[in-house]
């Protein structure tokens, strides 16, 4: 009997570039029917001196056995 689990993993990262980088090297690591989805968020702190911190973050939702 196969037990199959589902898991989540999470990203996050300062620059959107880099953060795809890392989804796509998971990716990569986990079979195509396995995947269930990806929910991405983007958060921003504008600072007193007009600087912008963002943070952009995935969260991968996937099978595994």
């Amino acid at each position: 009997m196969v037990i199959i689990m589902i898991k989540v993993k999470t990203f996050d990262e300062n620059h959107e570039l880099d953060l795809q980088d890392k989804v796509n090297d998971f990716l990569k690591t986990i079979k195509e029917e396995d995947f269930i989805d990806i929910k991405f968020s983007v958060g921003v702190v504008s600072l007193i001196d007009k600087e912008q911190i963002f943070c952009f973050s995935a969260l991968i939702i996937y099978k595994t056995q």
